[in-house]
Parts: C-alpha cells; sequence; structure tokens
C-alpha cells in the first residue's frame, strides 16, 4: 500500500503545532514495529475506521500517525511527536 499525505494534511503536518515532515511520515511507515490500533474517539470515527500507530524516524523521533485505509492506499490524516502516554498506550496494545 502506499501513503498518500493529502495537501491539505501537509499544510497541517508542517504548520506551528506539528512541525512533521512528509519523509518523516514514510520513514515512520517504514519503521512500523507493531499492529495498528483503532480511534475509536467518537469524533474521529471514520468509514473504514481510522487506524494509528508509533514509530521511530530516523532521526529518533517518535511519532503518532493517523490514516485510513482506503483503495490500496494509507491515507495519512495527521501526524505528530507522540507523548509518553501515547507511547506507552501503543506499546501495552499493540506491541
Amino acid at each position: 500500500m502506499s501513503v498518500v499525505i493529502p495537501p491539505r494534511i501537509k499544510t497541517k503536518l508542517a504548520d506551528v503545532n506539528h512541525q512533521v515532515s512528509e519523509e518523516e511520515v514514510r520513514e515512520a511507515f517504514d519503521n512500523i514495529c507493531g499492529s495498528f490500533l483503532v480511534d475509536s474517539r467518537e469524533d474521529h470515527q471514520t468509514d473504514p475506521p481510522t487506524l494509528w500507530f508509533v514509530a521511530e524516524t530516523r532521526k529518533g523521533r517518535f511519532l503518532k500517525v493517523m490514516f485510513v485505509p482506503r483503495e490500496g492506499n494509507n491515507i495519512v490524516k495527521s501526524a505528530y511527536e507522540a507523548t509518553e502516554n501515547i507511547q506507552r498506550i501503543y506499546d501495552k496494545f499493540a506491541k
């Protein structure tokens, strides 16, 4: 599956709150070491469901990446630096 980052999301990732490059998102997909978790929060429900994971970039940065698998592609919805709590949840339920 290829990773697709829509233009609107590329802009969102580059803003001050996220500061994540397209290259980092692709690196995170390449470095997945666990399974995907389903985003079950009510205000984030999608069809098909939004999935997420935490993975490390080549620079040692851990990102939380949210995406929707659709038509053979992984459509990125968001990505940002994973907090310790997010990493703990991912490690507990996905590894």
